[in-house]
């Protein structure tokens, strides 16, 4: 019940060269085949990207109708050479096919439930293809035994003939071969499927966080140039004019270092914590010219994270809106807590300042901007929270992950 069974062995009472002629016939007749094979993988890849890429029930559907028809496709050669070569019988026939569908499907289903929980598609290229060299050969030495069982039990059993068992085992002549061929275009078939599908959801995810950067910008912007916001800043130049004029230079250069910083920091996605701690010292410093002596800001601040990304502009809105929200409704003003520390592999930012938190108000549109950023930038391991304290203290927490897919963010 061999579908390819080496030139050298005679079948049925066949003479070697009707075989060799026979064989030389139909020697395109794989080729066809795989061609076809590789052209339905490829066709499921387009039909699964044009399908919404989280529908759990969709993909899996679609997983096993590829997994007949290719495999359905590539065993009708098979069949055809049983059945005229071998002089297999109709019902061996078919059950020679099922078995050939069954055992092309059992091993590339269990390579398929080995790489999911290993999560080999998640790796990188290089990393990939040195896992899959050793594993497409470990399973074409189990299609060619799965095949020589086959094959023994076949001639033994129901043929009735007398075959060595330890011959019929170690036989690969060109049955390894064809395993080899069949396993190298499945598995590179699937994990060709798997890139695109992860470049479709990457490009999907990037197109969202454009557009929520650029929604940010415009936020941003929008909030330094506010004209509350500037008609303040003017007023306190205006009278720092004539009294203290060194002092109103200053508050000239830093209301121009904030408007540059919106207009410039705004087109990168990351940007280090601390260039963008010098950005918020700088708003506080403008601020403090309004608020005087009623806004006060504490650091605390790990040195040893100042060179790690994060977010543009995430930590200037926290304090932006622990000003806006807490100290600007407070008679006496208050101080606002800024930490930044190492938690587990985690960059913890908490800003802490005076004030309650309106729960018949929802969150303003510039925080929803920054949890979605978090979401996409990192993948669902950021996390944004704003919790109230006993004593009437507003904490608003960033965490983020140190490193996502052993690169240093």
């Amino acid at each position: 019940m061999r579908s390819d069974v080496g030139g050298k062995r005679n079948v049925c009472g066949m003479e070697y060269n009707f075989y060799k002629l026979h064989l030389n016939l139909i020697s395109y007749v794989p080729v066809l085949f795989l061609s076809l094979f590789k052209s339905i993988s490829l066709l499921c890849l387009r039909m699964d990207i044009n399908n919404k890429i989280n529908n759990n029930k969709t993909r899996i559907s679609l997983y096993w109708k590829c997994q007949l028809i290719g495999w359905s496709i590539v065993s009708v050669y098979w069949a055809y050479t049983v059945y005229t070569r071998d002089n297999y019988g109709i019902f061996c026939t078919l059950l020679n096919y099922v078995l050939d569908i069954s055992i092309g499907i059992f091993l590339t289903h269990m390579y398929r439930l080995f790489a999911l929980k290993a999560k080999w598609s998640s790796l990188p290229i290089k990393k990939l293809l040195i896992r899959l060299v050793p594993t497409i050969i470990l399973l074409a030495v189990l299609y060619v035994l799965i095949n020589n069982l086959k094959w023994y039990a076949y001639w033994t059993f129901i043929a009735g003939e007398g075959k060595n068992f330890f011959e019929a085992i170690i036989y690969w002549d060109p049955i390894l071969l064809t395993g080899l061929r069949l396993m190298s275009i499945w598995i590179l078939a699937y994990h060709l499927y798997h890139y695109y599908q992860k470049e479709v959801v990457t490009a999907k995810e990037n197109a969202q966080l454009s557009l929520i950067a650029k929604q940010v910008q415009l936020d941003n912007l929008l909030a330094q140039l506010n004209p509350h916001f500037l008609f303040n800043s003017l007023n306190s130049i205006k009278s720092l004019v004539i009294e203290n004029p060194n002092v109103a230079r200053r508050a000239i250069d830093l209301l121009s270092d904030l408007l540059r910083s919106s207009l410039y920091e705004k087109d990168k996605g990351l940007i280090s914590i601390k260039n963008e701690l010098a950005l918020v010292y700088d708003y506080i410093e403008l601020e403090k010219m309004r608020f005087e002596e009623r806004l006060q800001l504490n650091t605390n601040i790990d040195n040893d994270l100042i060179n790690y990304k994060i977010p543009t502009l995430s930590i200037q809105l926290l304090v932006e809106n622990a000003i806006k929200h807490g100290i600007d409704l407070k008679v006496g003003g208050g101080v606002v807590f800024l930490k930044i520390n190492k938690q587990d592999s985690n960059i913890c930012i908490t800003v802490d300042n005076p004030g309650v938190i309106n729960q018949h108000k929802s969150v303003g549109l510039g925080l929803k901007n920054l949890k979605k950023r978090l979401e996409i930038q990192y993948k669902g391991k950021a996390s944004f929270s704003l919790t109230v304290k006993e004593n009437e203290y507003v904490v608003a927490e960033i965490i983020i992950p140190m490193h996502v897919e052993d690169e240093k963010i």
